[in-house]
């Protein structure tokens, strides 16, 4: 099988696995599903549970490493150059309340870089799948990040968290409309299909919260940085990252001044 070969069997075998963990959740009702609660006041549903086994069946093949949110972290995954990293509903507070900004989540991280991925929305039917081969589709149509060139008239998709905290008050009065939404893997994933201008988060992340998105955007030609302005990488031993910035290809330069004004982010040159 040729590379690109390789990289469409690998799209295929994602959405597969997000129609399958679609189904899975299906019969629980947002707005009206119980949740638990983890250390740090995360909530976790029967129905991530529910997509991390669907996920983790059609997923994982020989070789292959596993990180997920709703898995126990097995360290073996470090040995592999191959490895998922998923969030089998991100966005869980959003699905508790019944606001439709959740998503499924898929990487797939290849010696540290996030090569593959997807995200589904089932609320909304939006699924968004690609791989750095492939490039990324929206609904099935090929698709690209923003051109815009200025933030001008820009649409930044904020935190609904951060934004309740008043984090994001800094950014008021500015050229640009905030949409602030609650899972950053499907903020991450309207930026790759160009729904979006830009996003970004001042607070740490972990690695299943971005995997997906980041190689949407990469695969669809945007950029992703960390706050520090470094670009991520992933299948590390400790799992969280600081703050991620992505965008159109042509808007880096001014969000790397603006952060850096207004958060003491380094710019990168």
């Amino acid at each position: 099988m040729t590379g690109n070969a390789k990289a469409v069997d690998l799209v295929r075998r994602i959405e597969e696995a997000l129609d399958a963990a679609a189904g899975a959740i299906s019969a629980f009702i947002p707005g009206k599903t119980q949740a638990q609660y983890k250390v740090g006041d995360d909530p976790v549903t029967a129905a991530d549970h529910a997509a991390n086994r669907v996920l983790r069946e059609i997923l994982v093949r020989g070789g292959e490493g596993w990180l997920s949110e709703e898995s126990v972290d097995d360290p073996t995954r470090l040995e592999r150059e191959r490895v998922w990293v998923v969030d089998p509903l991100d966005g869980t507070r959003e699905f508790v309340d019944g606001i439709p900004e959740w998503c499924i989540s898929v990487g797939f991280v290849e010696r540290g870089q996030a090569v593959a991925g997807g995200i589904l929305n089932p609320v909304t039917a939006e699924k968004i799948v690609g791989s750095r081969e492939t490039g990324v589709t929206y609904n099935g149509k090929a698709a690209q990040p923003s051109q815009r060139a200025t933030l001008a008239g820009a649409l930044v998709l904020g935190s609904r968290s951060e934004a309740k905290r008043g984090e994001w008050k800094r950014f008021e009065g500015l050229p640009f409309t905030v949409r602030n939404i609650g899972s950053v893997a499907y903020k991450l994933g309207l930026v790759a299909a160009g729904k979006a201008d830009a996003t970004w988060t001042l607070v740490p992340k972990n690695e299943w919260d971005v995997a997906a998105g980041t190689a949407l955007v990469l695969a669809a030609g945007g950029f992703v940085r960390r706050l520090e302005g470094e670009p991520p990488t992933f299948n590390n031993p400790a799992t969280l990252m600081t703050g991620l910035i992505a965008g159109g290809p042509n808007l880096r330069r001014e969000i790397d001044l603006l952060l850096e004004d207004h958060h003491g982010s380094p710019a990168v040159r």
